[in-house]
């Protein structure tokens, strides 16, 4: 189960960072259009970002209770 949850943070993280890096490309190309897509990009960051937390809370009270 732990392995689980642990492969689940790491997707949730890199899925986190590929928003993040697509996000920042998006706002850098300095196109005057692409304010609602920048917005859509930061939005899936912050959801993905919260996922990553919620698992690791997760990871944590499981290893808390473990003891």
């Amino acid at each position: 189960m732990n392995i689980l949850l642990i492969i689940a943070l790491v997707v949730a993280m890199a899925a986190t960072a590929y928003v993040l890096i697509r996000g920042v490309l998006s706002m850098a190309s300095g196109k005057v259009g692409n304010q609602q897509q920048q917005q859509q990009w930061m939005r899936k960051r912050v959801l993905y970002q919260g996922i990553a937390i919620f698992i690791a809370a997760i990871i944590m009270l499981l290893a808390s209770a473990g003891r």
